[in-house]
């Protein structure tokens, strides 16, 4: 198997670093991806604007391309709309907000909205899996699967010495139902930085990889989004920095693949 894939996330338009914005879309389209994955806020507030914005610059990006929403995308003025229909405008925008799947020669990519409008806690940014959502996504893989990504929001385990925590309600559990389902990536956003982290249960490889912010809301790491590169018993994961004039490798890292 070969197979590339471009992990983007946090772009935040109304709020975008518009130079590291517009050399991410040069490079995609450039890049022979199989797929573009965008694991959430694409908006800063979700306003009307910012979400033609970013349909907009989606629209010069080569397809396919699997997006799911963030907790950014859902209004962050307009109340009533966020407890009420918190991802309407997102769904009109953009697309399907609940689930989106994307299958490609022994590929399955299943996306998931970790987001809220509103939940009964004060921080209602941080994330929600129920286990409804993380049963339907681990029995949507079907035994041909040979490559197995869900796509989140937010981290469902926290970074180490991240910059910020996700706090997902019902996240570990899930965690553990993928990697009993034999998922090989669990792409994410949220925290602005990216990393690399085996989830403690399973066989080991089942892997949370986070990608970096292409707005101005840095948190001690650059602009980045990453590059993932799929063969027989390897995953390579590159997160390219933008340096203010280029694109360069940030960090790297190579993956043991379990064999099916």
């Amino acid at each position: 198997m070969n197979f590339r894939l471009a992990h983007l996330s946090d772009i935040h338009f109304g709020g975008e670093n518009k130079d590291a914005v517009a050399a991410a879309a040069g490079y995609v389209q450039a890049g022979g991806f199989d797929l573009v994955v965008v694991s959430g806020d694409l908006t800063k507030f979700g306003e009307v604007a910012e979400f033609q914005s970013a349909a907009a610059w989606l629209a010069t990006l080569p397809e396919p391309w699997l997006v799911t929403p963030g907790n950014h995308d859902a209004p962050y003025l307009a109340w009533a709309e966020r407890v009420f229909a918190p991802f309407r405008r997102y769904e009109h925008h953009i697309g399907p907000a609940r689930t989106q799947t994307w299958r490609g020669a022994g590929v399955a990519v299943r996306g998931i909205n970790t987001a809220r409008g509103a939940q009964p806690r004060l921080n209602w940014s941080k994330g929600q899996m129920t286990r409804r959502q993380a049963r339907a996504a681990a029995e949507a893989f079907e035994p041909g699967d040979g490559l197995r990504i869900v796509v989140v929001h937010h981290p469902l385990i926290e970074m180490l010495g991240g910059p910020m925590t996700a706090r997902v309600w019902g996240g570990p559990a899930a965690a553990k139902r993928f990697a009993e389902a034999r998922v090989d990536l669990v792409l994410s956003g949220h925290i602005h930085a990216p990393f690399i982290w085996a989830y403690p249960c399973g066989d080991g490889r089942t892997y949370a990889v986070g990608a970096g912010t292409l707005s101005v809301r840095e948190r001690g790491v650059p602009p980045s989004f990453n590059v993932v590169e799929v063969e027989d018993g390897c995953i390579r994961i590159i997160a390219l920095a933008w340096t203010g004039s280029k694109l360069e490798p940030y960090r790297t890292w190579a993956l043991d693949r379990r064999s099916r």
